[in-house]
């Protein structure tokens, strides 16, 4: 991208590029790539969460009218998992297969880069979509968890970029553009935002800013703290894993 493109088409760029790396939603615009444009990108995850949330939402209450509420949060996970690509629930199983599996950081890291799913990654990862059904299936307002989890959850990666150091082979994986020179002062951009529509969420729940700033900080804290003893640091990978354990941490509260 040239020095002297406006900021604006930057911003835009740089939304699009958070769409497409999230998501499997195509790119609208042409995108001037660059490993700059592609940390900036960060700042957009809790809005790209949020879209998402309305595409969740809007398809659950629509299914509603034809079909059982269980049936319709069972297809409406079904519908998350394709538009995501199963891109964090990926990063879940690999991680568990890794931190499960390995004895060393190197052998860890060497099982996370294993595209083969584990019997670790797969207990997880079926224990964390059934979870993610029984809770929403006990919440209060269905609409309104599947609209807000996927906003506040997407936060924790960057909490969590934001204080530990990136470890794995730099040349091989997919993260690596967004962790270089990680950008503070757009993490707290990106944390006002989410915290500013949790606030406005709170008209039809209140607990919810509550359970956001637990399953974010919470998740951060607790998981880049296991991370930090584990890998000295974080990959993409368990960034990924962060997103499922933080809509879980949310729907969990939200049901109490």
């Amino acid at each position: 991208m040239s020095p002297n493109t406006p900021p604006t088409v930057r911003e835009w760029q740089a939304f699009w590029l958070a769409i497409g790396f999230l998501t499997r939603i195509p790119m609208l615009i042409q995108i001037d790539y660059s490993q700059r444009l592609m940390n900036q990108s960060s700042l957009y995850f809790p809005l790209v969460g949020l879209l998402l949330g309305v595409c969740y939402a809007g398809a659950y209450t629509l299914l509603t009218l034809a079909f059982s509420p269980i049936i319709s949060i069972i297809l409406v996970v079904i519908l998350h998992l394709w538009m995501t690509g199963a891109f964090h629930e990926d990063g879940l199983a690999d991680s568990v297969d890794a931190l499960g599996g390995g004895y060393t950081i190197e052998k860890r890291l060497e099982i996370m880069k294993d595209s083969r799913i584990g019997t670790y990654g797969t207990v997880a990862l079926v224990s964390a979509l059934a979870l993610k059904v029984a809770l929403l299936a006990e919440v209060r307002s269905v609409w309104l968890a599947l609209l807000a989890a996927p906003m506040v959850a997407r936060l924790t990666p960057l909490l969590i970029m934001g204080y530990l150091p990136y470890v794995t082979d730099p040349d091989k994986s997919k993260s690596k553009p967004v962790a270089d020179g990680f950008s503070r002062a757009r993490l707290a951009v990106a944390a006002a935002f989410t915290l500013c529509a949790s606030l406005a969420l709170t008209l039809y729940e209140p607990w919810i800013l509550l359970w956001g700033l637990c399953s974010t900080l919470g998740v951060a804290l607790i998981w880049g703290g296991y991370l930090r003893s584990q890998l000295d640091g974080y990959t993409g990978d368990t960034l990924g894993a962060s997103v499922v354990f933080s809509e879980l941490v949310l729907l969990l509260g939200l049901t109490i």
